[in-house]
Order: C-alpha cells, then structure tokens, then sequence
C-alpha cells in the first residue's frame, strides 16, 4: 500500500492532511479530537502578543454561499485571532505535542509588526516542544486594521523584515503565510524567501462579502444592524489557490521554496492536485467546519486508493508533475484541435447544450425535429461550454483531430500550422522579429 508518511521541512507526520490555523484548531479539546480522528498535523489558531484581550462579536460570525442542496461552496468569517490567553495556548500546546509526538504541530503567530514584539514571543512558543511557526501574513479583517495580518502580507518589504527577525530569534522551521489579496503572489513569496523562510503556506482567506440582507439592507453576517467584509474560503477559493501555488511553483525565483497548499481542499483529489503542483502538504478547514474532524478517514484513504492504482509509493513520487505542464497562453500548441461530440445513448434531449450554443457560443450545436442533437464540426471550436453544462457526465467528450487533418464533409482544414502564439502571424511581435 501507498505509505501517505510525509516529512515537510524535516517535520514528519503520518499523512499529508493538516488542520489550518482557524477556528478548529483553537484549543487542546479540538485538536486531540482531530488526531484521534487521524489528522497528521495541525497548525494552532494563530496566537498574539500579550496585553489587552482579543474581544471577538458575539453574533453571527460566518457567512456564506451554497450550491445545490445547499451544499457550503463558500464560508465568510469575521472572526478574529484567537481570543484565549497567549499562557493558556501555550500550556495546552506543550501537553498536546507530548502525547502526540509523531503529529505535527505548528503555532500560528501574529504580533505587531516591532522586531521587540516577534523577539518577546518565540521563545515562549519554542518551550512549547511545537515543530515550527507559521506566520499569519494573511488575515485581511479585523487584524489587518491593526496594521497586522494582510496589511504585512501585502507589503513584501515587510514579510522579508519579519522573517529575518523570526529566523533570527527562532531555530525551528518558519512558515510565511501569504495573503490572496495581492495583484502577484509571486513578490510576497520572493520576499520571504529572501528573508531566509523554510516554506510558504497559501493561500489565506479572500477580502469578501458573500450576502447583503435585503430587508435590513446590511451586509450579512450581521451584527446589530451593519456588517464587515471578511475572509471567505472553502470549495470555491480552490481555483485561485492552486494557481497562486502553481505561480509560485514554477517561478525560476522561488522554484524549490516548500508549499503548504490550502484552499478548498475538501477531497483527496483535491489534495493530489496540489500535491502535483507542487505542494509539499495541504491545510484544511472548511471541509472540517462542515463534515467534522472524521472527513480526513476519506481523505487518507481516497489518496492511498488511487496512488496505489497509479503505483506511486509515496506523495514524492507525483509531487510536482503538473508544474512543468503550467505555462503561460503564449506558448500553447496553436495545432491542437479537438472537436465535441454527442452520445446519443447517453443523451437525455434536454437541450442544455443547444441552448448554450446557440444563444452564447458558435452556433455549432443542431436540433433535428425529433430533438436530436449533433455537432457541426465546421462551426465548433471546441471551447467545451457544451460540456460543462451537460448534465450527464460523460455524454459530451472533445475528441482530438490530427493537425491538418481535412473535414470530409466540408472540406476545411481544420486546424492550421502554427506551433503556437509566438509563432502565429497575428501576433505583433512575430511580425516585428519578421
């Protein structure tokens, strides 16, 4: 069977799937209940510096967005870092990696950004036996109005300064979280890998409002009439994730920095997916939020399953194949042509795809009298929207067409004989080098 044992940072646990700093990993009732049910990390709710509390609302704190069923795409917080003291966390931190020292544990950390406030704090966590520190550069709420949080993370002088501080008065693994709410995820990661940090985390939550209640006319959640944005995460973020994990991945400045992937990690493909872009594990915590600590048993085994399937014996031996296949539009191969296709056994003549087609594509989709549906390969340009509105999976497949190969029924070519955008004649700069 495949062995899921991974060692991120020299940091081993028996699985690839950590909890993420949020509110499950907030005290050592949740957390021993996450190993008991077979987490092989966990990254404590992020801890801040001493002084006044931490006062979070005591209304309604997540918002949210749903699918069918209503089935949680999205989950909107407005919670804050963690509002129990910093000398409480700490001692529940020391009992938990006692008695799971094969566990990883990570302390989440946000403190003002002052070398003296990062110098008061690491050692205090460092007694704790934790394996290393994650630095919250990500929360865009509540934090980030206190100068912390996304407004460090979106300043890459600052992440560098911090990290230098951390790696400076801290001998264990340093783990910057970077922020979503950034126009190139690829600064911020720069900058802490010029600060000398052992591995990025990403993503953290996405600066959003998910709801507006239309009779209160306030932004939900509400809390006493009026509303904040938050952070919003879950299914939904996963898209942005695994292209800001790919961005870093394949960034000839950052190419080797360690990833921790989170976002919308809710299956074990999920997790194979991050894992082949590059990810040395994955953090989860909506999945948790909404189907308890006991998801992770599917998870652990959905993985084992399938790499046995593929023969691969550990997550190194897949991780990172997609990045060589990441590239930019410029360079994609201009004779690749498929052309869609309709299963008449499977179809079920709802006409989704006619619709779509007609109304909003290339008209390349027929409807005879008796409501049957086929592909006029002349019109179609193989954009796959026929596919992805069908509701019968499987129905409708994109079947590659050689280069050059000719339509017997039109006659055209179907595809041309360029290798790709930087070749192609319309292109300005192919042009100027002519």
């Amino acid at each position: 069977m495949a062995d899921l044992t991974t060692e991120f940072l020299g940091i081993k646990s028996p699985n690839p799937f950590w909890l993420a700093s949020a509110p499950p990993t907030d005290k050592e009732y949740n957390v021993r209940r996450a190993f008991e049910a077979g987490w092989g990390g966990v990254v404590w709710k992020t801890l801040g510096a001493e002084g006044p509390p931490v006062v979070n609302v005591n209304g309604p704190r997540y918002g949210a967005i749903w699918g069918a069923d209503r089935r949680l795409l999205g989950l909107n917080n407005i919670e804050l870092i963690t509002d129990r003291p910093l000398d409480v966390n700490l001692e529940e931190m020391t009992r938990v990696k006692k008695d799971y020292p094969d566990r990883a544990l990570i302390a989440s950390i946000m403190v003002p950004c002052e070398e003296a406030a990062w110098k008061a704090i690491l050692p205090r966590v460092a007694e704790t036996g934790c394996d290393g520190i994650e630095l919250n550069f990500g929360c865009p709420h509540g934090m980030a109005e206190r100068g912390m949080g996304s407004a460090v993370g979106q300043v890459p002088e600052y992440i560098q300064m911090v990290t230098e501080w951390c790696k400076q008065y801290y001998d264990k693994p340093v783990i910057v979280k970077l922020t979503p709410n950034i126009t190139d995820i690829r600064h911020p990661a720069r900058a802490a890998k010029a600060g000398n940090a052992d591995a990025v985390s990403l993503i953290n939550t996405i600066n959003s409002i998910t709801s507006v209640n239309l009779d209160a006319m306030s932004p939900e959640p509400m809390i006493g009439g009026k509303g904040t944005h938050g952070g919003y995460c879950g299914p939904a973020v996963k898209p942005i994730a695994m292209n800001m994990v790919a961005e870093i991945a394949r960034d000839p400045q950052t190419a080797g920095l360690p990833i921790s992937a989170i976002g919308g990690v809710t299956t074990w493909r999920d997790a194979a997916e991050f894992i082949a872009l590059g990810a040395g594990n994955v953090q989860v915590c909506t999945a948790a939020m909404t189907y308890g600590f006991k998801v992770v048993e599917e998870m652990i085994s959905g993985l084992s399953d399938w790499m046995d399937q593929k023969g691969y014996s550990s997550i190194e031996d897949f991780r990172g194949m997609a990045v060589p296949n990441v590239t930019d539009w410029q360079y994609l191969d201009l004779n690749y042509v498929t052309k869609a296709k309709i299963s008449q056994d499977d179809c079920i003549k709802c006409g989704r795809c006619f619709a779509a087609c007609e109304d909003t594509s290339h008209q390349a989709i027929a409807m005879s009298a008796d409501r049957t549906f086929t592909v006029k390969d002349d019109e179609c340009v193989a954009c796959n929207l026929c596919v992805n509105v069908c509701p019968v999976e499987g129905c409708i497949t994109m079947e590659e067409v050689a280069a050059g190969a000719v339509d017997e029924r039109t006659g055209k070519v179907v595809s041309g004989e360029y290798g790709n955008w930087t070749q192609h004649p319309n292109n300005p700069a192919a042009t100027a080098a002519e």
